[in-house]
This record gives structure tokens, sequence and C-alpha cells, in this order.
């Protein structure tokens, strides 16, 4: 069996969309005057509304499908000239070999950010090839089934009035999940104030799930050191499960040092793309979990390596985003307690296009997530259902 094809599509949504009315998250961008934006919504830069499809074809007519959400237009041309003249020829079984031969032949320009993304979506769509080739899904070919079920968490909280923020919380705690992430719409440039509205958002979301139910905080890259040390301690209160991603993601000693502090655990990752970045951060105890995201970090082949380095370090890992390509790695390992699940909603953010685009994703039933074992590779296909709502161009 040869690699005979790759082929890109990008997916551009052109449907309707809830544009928020308010500021909905932290993000990197804090750090500048918003007054030019409608309601101050810095996240707008971060908003993506469309998403790469990778088709890997076999001479046997095995078609695996890969995806990259991260900086698409970019990533395709990644592909599109430098890494199909790679992989065209090579035996997908090779797996190794052959994420190798992307890797070091992009390195001079690549190593992380949207190359990794590239090498991401093929390694996917090779795995999702292996799993249709022998009739098995992903997750049995990286280690087999630790559980039944996946226990997820709700994470789509954003910033709102305290009303709707409430309601939103109630109603995960309802559908019996294991635990919500809200997402925190003040930092430093907002002053004490500020940082009093972050604490009664987190206490009225404490307040409406309960002590028996996890309660996650994402900053989304939105603070500096010094508020993230201010806050901290005032947040040990909550007995959150973690404070995701507080600082910008090189700032890894500000991780450590906010780490050894110990008022509230520390999650990162989501923006580290390579296994060398992940052993970096172990080693300096810099986070409590890691976020990897296996559509970033290399696809399957490179996520599986640091769900091990995970584990050797005594560190779970709770991939970045659901989807079929983390849950695949996730029920492969007794280092994840848990996986991320973007509950299906209209289209806001971005984060919940996938929805629309793939057949196949599991929904959450109280509290969980099954994966087929029925269902070999990947196990997903490309829906027909939304077809109008996108504009879809095919790489050269």
């Amino acid at each position: 069996m040869k690699i005979k094809a790759v082929r890109t599509k990008l997916y551009e949504w052109t449907g309707p969309t809830d544009a928020p009315a308010q500021k909905l998250s932290n993000n990197p961008l804090d750090i500048f005057e918003t007054s030019s934006e409608a309601g101050g919504n810095t996240l707008k830069s971060f908003t993506f509304h469309n998403w790469l499809i990778v088709e890997v074809e076999t001479d046997n007519g095995i078609v695996g499908i890969g995806n990259a959400a991260l900086s698409p237009l970019v990533t395709r041309a990644v592909i599109d000239h430098h890494l199909r003249a790679i992989v065209v020829g090579e035996d997908p079984w090779d797996i190794e070999r052959l994420w190798q031969l992307m890797y070091r032949k992009t390195i001079a320009f690549g190593r992380k950010g949207t190359v990794l993304a590239a090498i991401s979506a093929i390694d996917i769509a090779v795995w999702d090839i292996l799993g249709q080739a022998v009739g098995q899904p992903v997750y049995r070919l990286i280690g087999g089934a630790t559980r039944e079920a996946i226990p997820v968490y709700a994470s789509k909280i954003y910033n709102q009035p305290l009303d709707a923020l409430i309601a939103e919380a109630a109603d995960y705690k309802r559908q019996n999940f294991k635990g919500v992430k809200m997402r925190l719409g003040y930092g430093p440039r907002d002053g004490a104030e500020g940082m009093a509205k972050n604490i009664a958002n987190i206490r009225a979301v404490r307040e409406t799930i309960g002590d028996e139910v996890d309660l996650m905080v994402e900053v989304y890259m939105g603070w500096t050191f010094n508020y993230a040390r201010q806050i901290l301690p005032r947040l040990a209160e909550f007995n959150l499960r973690w404070v995701e991603e507080p600082l910008l993601p090189d700032e890894i000693e500000g991780y450590a040092e906010l780490n050894r502090l110990g008022h509230v655990p520390i999650a990162g990752g989501e923006h580290e793309h390579s296994l060398a970045g992940f052993r970096t951060l172990v080693e300096k105890r810099a986070v409590d979990y890691l976020q990897f995201d296996t559509n970033r970090v290399g696809g399957i082949t490179a996520a599986r390596k640091i769900a091990t380095l995970a584990e050797a370090f005594g560190i779970e890992f709770v991939p970045h985003a659901g989807q079929m390509h983390n849950y695949q790695v996730v029920m492969s390992s007794y280092a994840a307690p848990m996986a991320e699940f973007f509950p299906p909603c209209p289209i806001e953010v971005g984060n919940e296009l996938f929805w629309y685009i793939f057949d196949g994703e599991p929904l959450a039933e109280n509290g969980y997530i099954r994966l087929d074992p029925d269902k070999p590779g990947m196990g997903l296909t490309l829906s027909d259902k939304h077809l109008h709502n996108f504009r879809i161009t095919e790489g050269v």
C-alpha cells in the first residue's frame, strides 16, 4: 500500500454567526486599547470561521481524513507546496519514518506553529488509513481502550451578563457534565474593579454548580505575571481544578513560579507545539496539566509521545478541544483523566465549526462520550448537511 494523493480543502463558513455583544474572554491583545472595537471584543482577532480538511488516498482506494483549524490558509500552503511531495509514494505503515521525513525536511522554517499543524493534518489522515486498513479504531492501534467511556467537561461559558452566566452553568450541571470551564473577561488593564468582577463571576458559577462538579477557569494568555500572582491567592477558595494559560506560552519561568506558589493548579500547552517544548514544561514543573492538541503538535504520532512523557513525569494531560483526534489519544492512556467537550451550538468563536463539517463526532451523554469500537480509523466522514453554508476551495 502506497500513498497516491494528498488533497486539501478549505472550508470557509459563510452562514449566520452569533456575533457577541461583549468581550468574550481574556486574550493576548488585552494589553492594547480596545475602544475602536465593538464592545472592546479583542477576542475578535482570535475567532476562526474556516477549517482545513486533508484527504490522503492510497493506491488501494483507502482515503484518510485529517484536519487543521490553526491558520488554515498558511497550513494549506505548507501541505500543497512542501509536504505533499514528501509523502506521495510512501508506505503509510512506515508512520514514524513518514513523520520524521516531514519534520526534518521542513525544520529550517518549521518546528512549531503552522508547519506542525500541517504535519498534524497529514499524520491524522494516515492513522485514519491504518485504522481503516485493519478495521480498528485508532485508539486500538496506539494502546487500546482504557475505559468504557470518557468523562468530559463542558467548555463554552464565555464572559457574559451574570444571569446568562448562571443559566448556562446550571444547564451543564443538569446535563451531568463532570466539569465546566468558564472564560474570564477582565485582566490587568481593568484594574481592581475588573479583578473583583472576575472573582464575582467565578463565585456565581461555583455556587451554581456546587462542589461536586469540577470548575476550570480559562485566561487564554491574557494576564501578566504580576496580575496572576495577585489574583491567584484570591481564587484558592473556589477549589478550581485549574487556571488555564494565565501567561503567554513562552513565559515558562513565570508558569513555573506560579505553579510553585501552589494557590491553584496551572494548566497549559495549547500553544506549545513540539515534543521538546513539552519536555521543558514538565522538567520545570511549569504546569499541572498538559493541554496539547493533536492537530497542532504533529498528529497522533507526536501526541502519543507527549502522552507518554506526561505519564513518565506523573503529570496528567487533558487535550485542548474535544474532537476525535484527541479522544483517540485520551482513550488509549491512563494519564488522561478526562477530555474537553465543545457543546454543539450556533457558530460564534469557531470552536463549534467541526460539528458542521464532520459526521461521527460523539455527543456527550450524562457527562461521558463513548467511542464506537466498530468505527475504524478516526471514525469520521465529511458531512453534506451544511454545505450550503460553506465556501469550499481545493488546493493546488
